[in-house]
């Protein structure tokens, strides 16, 4: 990693030797057509309308066209920039390696495509440094906000941030918007824990963060969605899938540190089950979550696969039959701690019953979808992943109460 840093300068935005209160981080990788207006824009904000001294850090991803060197006549001619070039891509890698080194007090960033109005930057951050809370966040979803996108994008917003509650019992709205603030002194004990580099990276923080007894704070902001936007939405869902999975697997098995972070935050120690709900179905719900979030993955993997050759309705119907019979078996040892061959068949044949509810569910999803609009495979998926979201539940409920219910199953350990 290198960097090139100006001189200091007077003023609110600073650079120099002392040290900022706020280090506001753009990551980019491939953005010479809009990092100039970005970085001139918000500098100007920030000069004419932050009462803190700041500096502006653009993060360089292993950009392979002029991003670079953009970024260095930026910082060369305004005194408040910095550049740091990182060899590798990857969002997380650059806020981790900036947020990592950096002496402000407060660090924060902000998407190239200042998708997010720059007026809600004073109230992301103010209540972290009066120290009323410990992270903010911008929230696309919360009430106040005002948000102009399409109707694509909004479904998998809602669909991932509804899968977060559902899977990790995420308290936040809003994980994936490009407008967050974090204090230095919690950054460094979060960050050593964080383990993606990528778009997952903000969501692991965020859950972290919940469940060190942290506060987070939420902003509602004005977004307008950048039309020439990059992102690979499938490819990133896939990856956001597989981060949650392995956050609940780690979850599961303790893996996380959360004692020891919560008292080197001087933070009480989270309680042993969460209030008003037994034991046993806390473990039943984790469980059948982890087993769930595996068996979406191979859906979405194999419904992908099909749908060129089968269409939108057969590759559903193959997706959820091949998973639902190693769900089942997977729910049968796994979750209810059903052991043996025995009614093994009878279990199976109701799964498949449950099956065709899910079946129902997801496929009424997709024939409304394509009654009413000219949906893409993005959309398709976002709506299949809320689809399947209900059928969950439903699954859960009939898996717990009549298919596993204890009075109708032998050798249960």
């Amino acid at each position: 990693m290198t960097s090139t840093t100006a001189e200091p300068a007077t003023g609110p935005v600073d650079g120099g030797t002392r040290a900022p209160v706020l280090d506001l981080v753009i990551p980019v990788y491939n953005e010479e057509t809009d990092l100039e207006e970005c970085v001139r824009r918000l500098h100007a904000h920030l000069r004419e309308s932050f009462p803190f001294r700041c500096r502006i850090t653009i993060a360089d991803n292993a950009s392979t066209d002029g991003t670079l060197a953009i970024a260095r006549r930026l910082a060369g001619e305004l005194p408040e920039v910095r550049v740091t070039h990182l060899p590798e891509k990857g969002r997380g890698r650059a806020l981790r390696a900036v947020w990592s080194a950096s002496d402000a007090t407060v660090l924060a960033y902000l998407d190239v495509d200042l998708s997010t109005d720059l007026a809600a930057l004073f109230p992301l951050v103010a209540p972290l440094i009066s120290g009323h809370s410990d992270l903010a966040i911008g929230s696309r979803l919360a009430r106040g906000a005002r948000v102009t996108r399409g109707a694509k994008r909004e479904v998998i917003s809602r669909c991932y941030n509804l899968l977060l509650r559902g899977t990790l019992s995420a308290r936040f709205s809003d994980a994936q918007c490009g407008f967050k603030a974090i204090r230095a002194d919690v950054a460094a004990r979060l960050l050593p824990l964080v383990e993606d580099t990528g778009w997952f990276f903000d969501t692991e923080l965020l859950v972290l963060a919940q469940r060190a007894g942290l506060r987070i704070h939420e902003v509602p902001v004005d977004w307008v969605d950048d039309p020439d936007s990059r992102v690979d939405i499938l490819a990133t869902a896939m990856a956001d899938l597989r981060g949650i999975a392995r956050l609940g697997r780690a979850t599961l098995t303790g893996s996380l540190p959360i004692a020891a972070l919560r008292a080197q935050l001087g933070r009480d120690p989270a309680p042993a089950e969460a209030p008003g709900v037994p034991p046993r179905l806390a473990r039943q719900v984790m469980r059948f979550a982890a087993v769930g979030l595996t068996s979406t993955l191979a859906y979405l993997a194999i419904f992908t696969l099909f749908r060129g050759g089968l269409g939108a309705q057969a590759a559903n119907l193959v997706a959820l039959l091949l998973t639902a019979v190693g769900n089942t078996a997977a729910n049968r040892r796994f979750t209810f701690g059903v052991r043996g061959r025995a009614a093994a068949g009878r279990h199976q044949f109701e799964g498949l019953v449950v099956f065709g509810l899910g079946l129902v569910l997801t496929s009424g999803a997709l024939a409304l979808l394509h009654a009413f609009t000219s949906a893409g495979r993005g959309t398709e998926l976002a709506v299949l992943v809320l689809a399947n979201l209900a059928a969950t539940v439903l699954r859960f409920l009939l898996l717990r109460n009549w298919v596993f219910h204890p009075d109708r199953t032998e050798n249960r350990r």
